[in-house]
C-alpha cells in the first residue's frame, strides 16, 4: 500500500473526487453544447433568454473551473503514489500528459476550445511546484487567481486552479475529510454569501437584447459575462464544499452512486459527450435549428445515456475504455480490464 510524502495512506481511490469530476462533467455539457450545435442567440423576453441568464450565471466558468481544480489534485496523487511505489512519478506523468495532448489533438478537430490540449501543456509547468511549499503553492495560486480573475483572463486562470489542487493535495484535502469536516462546514457558507453577492452583483448587469445591433448593447453583455469569470471560482468553491459535505452521508452516497460511477470514467465520458452530442445532431438535423432550452432536455438524454453506460461498464470493467488505453501507455503495462467474475456475480 502507497504512502505518501507526509505519511499518509494514498493508494485507496478517494470517492469524493470521482462525486466532483461526474458533477463537473454535468455543468460542462450544458455549456459546451450550445457552440457545437451552433444555437442561436435566443429572443428577448423568452424561456430561453431565462435559460441563458441561468447558465451564464450558475453554470458558465463554475464547472470547469472544478474540473482544472481536480487536475491539480490528480496531478499532485499521482505522482505521490507514483513514488511511494518506487517508480519515478515525473517520468510517470510526461507520459500521461503526452497521452492526453495527442487525445486532447484528436478531439480538438471536432471540438474547437477543447480542454484537454491545455491541460496538457499547463502540466509541463506545474512540474515544479510538486516539490514547493504547500503555502507557497496556496498563496501563490490564490494571489494569481485573483489577479487574473479580475481581469476576466479566463484561459490564463487554469494555471491557478491547477495549482490551488495540487496545494490541496499537498495538505490532503480530501484523504482527511473527517478532520477536516469543521473547516469544510465554516468555509461553504463563506462561499455562499461571497457568492450570493457576487451573482447579485453580476444579474444587475444580464443583457436583455443579447447583443443585437449595437455596440453598447454587445459591451453590455461582454461585462456580465467578465464578471461571471471573475466570480466563477467563488461559486465553484461553493458547489465543492456543499457536494462535499453532502456525500459525506451514506444516503447521499447511494443516491448519488450513478454519478460517482460517471466521475470515475471522467475522460470517457468527456470525449464521448462531444460524440453523442454530434451524433444527436447529425441524426435529429439540430445544427442551428435547436433552442436553448431545448439543449438542456437533449444534455438529460445524454447524461442518461452515460449514466446508464458508467454504471453497468465499471460492474465488470475495472477502468474506463479511455482510461485504460491511458493507463497502459503511461504504465506500458496492460493492467486487466476486466474484473474477475466472483466481483460481480
Amino acid at each position: 500500500m502507497g504512502v505518501s510524502n507526509e505519511g499518509m495512506v494514498v493508494s485507496k481511490r478517494i470517492d469524493t473526487l470521482d462525486y466532483l469530476r461526474g458533477f463537473a462533467l454535468m455543468g460542462i455539457i450544458l455549456v459546451n453544447i450550445i457552440p457545437l450545435l451552433s444555437v442561436k442567440p435566443p429572443s428577448s423576453h423568452t424561456l430561453d433568454a431565462s435559460y441563458w441568464r441561468f447558465l451564464y450565471l450558475f453554470v458558465e466558468g463554475r464547472f470547469y473551473t472544478i474540473f482544472t481544480f481536480l487536475f491539480g489534485v490528480g496531478f499532485y496523487m499521482f505522482i505521490t503514489r507514483a513514488n511511494a511505489k518506487g517508480r519515478n512519478g515525473h517520468v510517470l506523468f510526461l507520459r500521461r500528459i503526452a497521452v492526453l495532448f495527442i487525445i486532447g489533438l484528436i478531439h480538438v478537430r471536432f471540438h474547437p476550445g477543447e480542454a484537454l490540449t491545455v491541460y496538457a501543456v499547463c502540466g509541463l509547468f506545474l512540474l515544479p511546484f510538486y516539490n514547493a511549499n504547500k503555502i507557497v503553492n496556496l498563496v501563490f495560486g490564490t494571489a494569481m487567481l485573483i489577479v487574473l480573475g479580475i481581469f476576466s483572463f479566463k484561459l490564463f486562470m487554469v494555471f491557478p486552479l491547477m495549482l490551488l489542487g495540487i496545494s490541496a493535495g499537498q495538505f490532503h484535502v480530501f484523504e482527511r475529510l473527517s478532520q477536516n469536516r469543521k473547516n469544510i462546514v465554516l468555509f461553504t457558507p463563506i462561499m455562499l454569501v461571497l457568492s450570493i453577492i457576487g451573482l447579485i452583483y453580476q444579474y444587475q448587469y444580464a443583457p436583455v437584447s443579447f447583443g443585437y445591433g449595437s455596440e453598447a448593447a454587445v459591451k453590455g453583455t461582454q461585462h456580465f459575462l467578465n464578471i461571471g469569470i471573475s466570480i466563477g471560482p467563488i461559486v465553484s468553491a461553493f458547489y465543492v464544499g456543499l457536494l462535499v459535505l453532502l456525500v459525506q452521508s451514506p444516503f447521499v452516497q447511494k443516491v448519488l452512486s450513478p454519478l460517482k460511477s460517471y466521475g470515475r470514467m471522467a475522460l470517457t465520458n468527456y470525449i464521448s459527450q462531444t460524440a453523442l452530442i454530434y451524433l444527436a445532431g447529425n441524426v435529429l438535423n439540430l445544427f442551428n435549428h435547436i433552442t436553448y432550452l431545448q439543449t438542456f432536455f437533449l444534455c438529460i438524454v445524454i447524461y442518461t445515456v452515460q449514466f446508464i453506460f458508467s454504471v453497468i461498464w465499471l460492474r465488470y470493467f475495472t477502468y474506463g475504455p479511455l482510461e485504460w488505453i491511458w493507463r497502459v501507455v503511461t504504465y506500458l503495462e496492460r493492467p486487466p480490464l476486466r474484473k474477475p467474475i466472483k466481483e460481480y456475480n
